[in-house]
């Protein structure tokens, strides 16, 4: 088996960071003996506490020639300081890390640049840095200055460049001057959607075509899933998983769950209303309590009723909304359907269908009403969820609207 081309070894980072005391109440007069013990050298120093942080702890892991790698984790897990690590920014505390070919990096908008120099000379600095000659360069010069689309600009100082523009032509030098490793952090999201996709197309095409090994930071699950083949999780500067992108991001779902989603009615809204929700969560297919799913998941609400007065054409409503509290849909019932559960009680569940509803943050309004109109309990902008996507072709566009369902349209030519 070929050795691998990165190759982490019990790799920890620490910081120390201090802490001060926080200072009592402090009168005028203690304010003005402090004064003037400062001015002759006699005042007290602040009392300071110092911590160990581990940003990374013990982490180790192997990548081979033209793995795609995706590293996720939640804000803190460790992600950045580990490319900062494999880009020699940093030093480990302790650990060793062993790489094989030239790596190009592209952490932070205008890594590398000098902001006083031309688009056409930092490309030449740039391309030095990463130890590329001068015919070398050349050779790539046009290809760069194409992929980047700021041939108007190119004999601009990048310092007037907007942040799109310095993002445009760093990943374009990063990505061109053909290094063996590149490593990108979330630095793409400054881009629009248009340039996203086509810097995503060029990773996938060093990759595939060239052999070349890509690891990219992302927030964005859609995309992880669409360009890695692998991915890592990060938790609290530890490996969690290392395996399939889809594997490692159903993990990262799972462990964003943070318990049932349940709400309850308040006290007086039990003594008020003649017919209430005792109790609605959201779950998954198993029945255990979630927040967040997969584009592939069902959605299930469960929930529980009141009714103290039965009417005819007494019903259930459930209406999903967007985040912006657009209704989506509504779904039915009639009280009929439901099993009663005690003398005035009754339970239900409703399941919303997978790959349906598009990926996004979504909460749920309930209702109890008549097909008259009449309205008994009507609760709003509960359970929230949020769908994630796990690679459908709208991936790329996240953030951009493209409606709230997804379609599986038949085409014609």
């Amino acid at each position: 088996m070929p050795l691998p081309v990165i190759k982490a070894e019990n790799l920890s980072k620490n910081f120390v960071i201090a802490h001060e005391a926080p200072e009592r109440y402090q009168s005028l007069r203690d304010v003005i003996a402090k004064k003037a013990g400062n001015l002759l050298g006699q005042g007290k120093k602040k009392s300071t506490t110092k911590e160990e942080f581990f940003a990374l702890k013990d982490v180790s892991f192997d990548i081979h020639a033209g793995d795609r790698v995706g590293i996720i984790g939640r804000n803190g897990a460790g992600k950045s300081t580990l490319l900062k690590l494999l880009s020699r920014i940093m030093e480990p505390s302790s650990g060793r890390i062993t790489m094989r070919g030239r790596v190009a990096s592209l952490l932070e908008v205008g890594t590398g640049f000098h902001p006083e120099l031309t688009g056409r000379e930092n490309i030449f600095l740039n391309g030095a840095i990463l130890g590329m000659s001068r015919n070398e360069i050349r050779r790539k010069f046009d290809e760069i200055v194409d992929f980047a689309e700021v041939e108007k600009f190119l004999d601009t100082p990048v310092k007037r460049y907007s942040s799109g523009m310095y993002v445009r032509l760093a990943f374009a030098v990063a990505a061109h001057l053909e290094p063996e490793i590149l490593i990108v952090d979330e630095v793409l999201a400054v881009g629009d959607a248009q340039f996203q996709k086509k810097c995503l197309g060029k990773m996938e095409d060093v990759s595939k075509n060239e052999g070349r090994t890509v690891l990219f930071v992302s927030h964005n699950m859609g995309v992880i899933a669409q360009l890695c083949q692998k991915a890592i999780l990060l938790k609290q500067g530890q490996v969690v998983s290392y395996d399939s992108a889809f594997n490692v991001i159903n993990s990262y779902i799972a462990m964003d769950q943070a318990g049932t989603n349940v709400y309850l009615p308040s006290d007086d809204t039990a003594r008020r209303k003649e017919n209430f929700f005792t109790r609605i969560a959201s779950e998954n297919e198993k029945g255990e309590g979630a927040t967040d799913y997969s584009f592939d998941d069902g959605i299930v609400l469960d929930f529980r009723f009141s009714l103290k007065v039965r009417t005819s054409n007494l019903q259930i409503g459930i209406g999903i909304n967007d985040k912006l509290q657009n209704r989506i849909f509504t779904v039915l019932k009639p009280i009929d359907f439901f099993r009663q559960n005690g003398s005035n009680e009754y339970v239900g569940k409703v399941k919303l269908p997978a790959r349906i509803i598009a990926p996004n943050i979504y909460s749920f309004a309930c209702a109890i009403w008549t097909r008259e109109g009449h309205v008994y309990d009507y609760v709003d902008n509960v359970c929230p969820v949020k769908i994630h996507d796990n690679g459908t072709n709208l991936a790329l566009y996240e953030g951009i609207d493209y409606g709230s369902v997804i379609v599986d349209a038949e085409w014609f030519s």
